[in-house]
């Protein structure tokens, strides 16, 4: 069963399909160009989905849901591949819902006293979360995360996700390189600190925390 307000994604015998979009892909702009999201979205994104559906043809995984296969093959060297698609094209769905046209601002008020309590004040979270992003080394994600009760940010590499760890996701912010470099190059920092002070949605994680 999925988590409330996390990404619904396919189920049955249905092929795993790629989501559309929260918004146009100028949406985001100028933090984050069209060129930019019709690269990440239409060609990374969509390569996830297609090549995970060739893995999983004719395996007992052609039949789960997205969620259920991440869980399934997670820490199953033989099925690493299946893995990083399946975690990818999760991951990239709930990226795209963590971000929002005129976004960052001020968090709801419920959700920024919970920010303030945990990590003291939402300037500290943000820094937290800045820092998990920016430090990670090579590609990865960055996320905000409800463990224990308890608002944590954290970071994992390549396609691991949160999902296989027991921590209920909130954000998260893609630092794999495809993410930025046709907009800041190999400024990260610069496009991690605009995500999260211009498009971060905290309407979302908010939902998320449930």
């Amino acid at each position: 069963m999925s988590m409330a307000g996390l990404p619904r994604m396919a189920h049955g015998a249905e092929p795993i399909v790629l989501p559309p979009l929260p918004y146009d892909e100028n949406a985001l702009a100028p933090v984050l160009s069209a060129n930019t999201l019709g690269f990440h979205y239409g060609k990374h994104h969509k390569g996830y989905v297609d090549n995970l559906n060739k893995l999983i043809a004719g395996t007992e995984y052609a039949d789960l849901a997205l969620e259920k296969i991440i869980r399934a093959v997670a820490g199953k060297a033989e099925q690493a591949a299946i893995f990083n698609n399946a975690a990818q094209i999760w991951n990239h769905t709930f990226f795209w819902e963590s971000m929002k046209a005129n976004g960052g601002g001020e968090p709801p008020a419920s959700l920024k006293q919970k920010i303030e309590a945990d990590f003291g004040s939402l300037e500290a979270c943000k820094k937290e979360l800045a820092a998990a992003a920016v430090s990670q080394f090579g590609s990865g994600w960055a996320w905000l995360v409800l463990d224990g009760g308890k608002l944590k940010t954290m970071k994992t590499a390549n396609a691991e996700t949160p999902l296989t760890i027991g921590v209920k996701p909130l954000l998260t912010i893609d630092v794999w390189e495809h993410a930025y470099y046709l907009d800041y190059q190999n400024r990260r920092a610069a496009y991690v600190h605009s995500v999260i002070d211009k498009l971060l949605n905290w309407e979302a994680a908010l939902k998320n925390m449930g």
